[in-house]
């Protein structure tokens, strides 16, 4: 167990239920359903198959040999026709007719689509979820006022629940791409080798109606609205990279929330979840490294970058079918995946067990919010008489000297002090004071969070109501 390399999405990060969907189990049975399924459907159709044989294989669907389909793959080369032969040792009366007219690509590719459907569905459910988290931090600091940045650099206030919004949109607009995924989405079908559907013509006896017939029966069988009208081998590998496109759009999300949420654990402004036993740094045992926050960024990246696979995918497909598209998709679509599972887990666990700390923002507004309120002075000052004019280069003058102050001698702002003993400025301290509510200054934020939430992220929760509750675990 420890002398060989083991996949750390599984051994550290992703869930035991992502894992199971792109496990061997549910890989291999949902072959022997596909393979149920294409029985069913043609003996419907006429051909000679018996409910006998059916119910065989319907005895048989998760006591997969694995030994024996290992030794087989290994003599034959081929792991289909490794475990055709494993499904037939246990279903002899059944072993003539399965796989009846089919390709490879009719048991990989569907699984294939059925894994990534039910990828996306566990995807939605964690995603609807974190949404959850955010709708409740939202809520309980839609009104604190906090310095907001651009370039980071210190701009104008806003709220904490403003910022979480812009947050909340951008995991709105993914769960919007993955149902547009899920609603598009079917199967290859059963096209047979080069998506003529020749085989089962010939099974037919030249009955091409029957031939459609067949993959719409396949279809509804295993859940399906239908499948893609035409194909090569395989299905057009488009698909695989519109699905691990919202993965990654995803993985883009989450990876601007946790920079925001290490720049704000730098500021001190918030610390994300730390158990009581949990060390921050070997060396330095007084730090709180936002590390959770760092690992979304870190599989966030992984993801983003793993997307470039099914694109060079896609564009490099021969004609009906090349091989050297296995080997990738093995690797590149479950690790996305996996990946996306973990991101989701984690960043739920920052933002419903994270702190933030509002006197820490209390300071920081404190040290800008000065300069910010010296055009409601000036405005003030020239309502009772101040020359317009003068007034800007004072203080253009007082704010440059104040500047050079804090940063060249860490020097505390005392603009204020500075203009209240300027005889140009008709105000005194206290009402320069009275101009500083911070509440002032943040605008409409706390009003846009309300609406915010009221029209936009309650009505999705409220719709994915019977998604809720998800026990999120981190490993590491």
């Amino acid at each position: 167990m420890h002398d060989s390399y083991r996949n750390p999405l599984c051994s550290r990060y992703a869930s035991r239920t992502m894992q199971h969907i792109f496990s061997e189990d549910f890989k291999f049975s949902t072959w022997r359903k596909l393979w149920i399924a294409l029985a069913e459907s043609e003996q419907e159709l006429g051909l000679p198959i018996t409910d006998a044989q059916i119910q065989q294989m319907r005895a048989h669907i998760y006591d997969i040999d694995y030994d024996m389909a290992a030794r087989e793959e290994k003599r034959v080369r081929h792991d289909v026709m490794a475990h055709v032969l494993t499904y037939g040792a246990c279903c002899p009366d059944a072993k003539p007719i399965i796989h009846l007219g089919a390709t490879s690509c009719y048991v990989g590719d569907n699984t294939d689509i059925i894994q990534m459907r039910e990828g996306l569905w566990q995807i939605r459910r964690l995603l609807v979820n974190t949404l959850n988290a955010l709708a409740d931090f939202m809520e309980k600091w839609k009104g604190q006022p906090t310095l907001a940045y651009t370039h980071f650099q210190a701009a104008q206030p806003t709220t904490v629940g403003k910022r979480a919004t812009l947050w909340a949109q951008d995991l709105l607009m993914d769960l919007e791409a993955l149902e547009h995924q899920l609603a598009n989405l079917k199967l290859l079908g059963c096209k047979g080798t080069t998506g003529t559907g020749a085989s089962f013509l010939e099974l037919f006896h030249g009955d091409a109606e029957k031939v459609k017939q067949l993959e719409q029966l396949i279809a509804k069988r295993m859940d399906f609205d239908g499948v893609y009208p035409v194909s090569g081998q395989t299905y057009s590998r488009k698909v695989d990279f519109n699905v691990l496109s919202v993965l990654s759009g995803i993985a883009q999300s989450a990876a601007k929330f946790s920079n925001d949420i290490r720049l704000l654990s730098h500021l001190k402004e918030f610390d994300e979840p730390f158990e009581s036993g949990q060390i921050g740094s070997s060396a330095m045992a007084y730090k709180r490294n936002p590390m959770r926050s760092e690992r979304i960024a870190s599989l966030s990246r992984y993801v983003m970058c793993d997307l470039m696979n099914p694109a060079i995918t896609a564009a490099t497909q021969w004609f009906e079918r090349t091989l050297d598209d296995s080997a990738n998709r093995r690797i590149s679509i479950p690790e996305a995946f996996l990946a996306v599972d973990a991101i989701l887990q984690l960043y739920t666990n920052v933002i419903s067990g994270g702190s933030p700390y509002p006197k820490v923002m209390e300071r920081h507004l404190m040290e800008e919010l000065p300069f910010m309120a010296t055009e409601n002075i000036m405005m003030d000052c020239v309502e009772r008489g101040g020359d317009r004019q003068e007034l800007h280069e004072a203080i253009r003058q007082h704010s440059v000297a104040v500047a050079k102050e804090m940063k060249l001698n860490g020097g505390d702002n005392d603009l204020l002090d500075r203009i209240a003993a300027d005889d140009r400025f008709p105000m005194n301290r206290q009402e320069l004071d009275a101009l500083l509510d911070v509440h002032k200054f943040t605008g409409c934020a706390e009003g846009q969070t309300e609406d915010f939430l009221r029209q936009y992220v309650r009505p999705v929760l409220e719709r994915y109501q019977d998604l809720m509750g998800v026990e999120v675990s981190i490993n590491v």
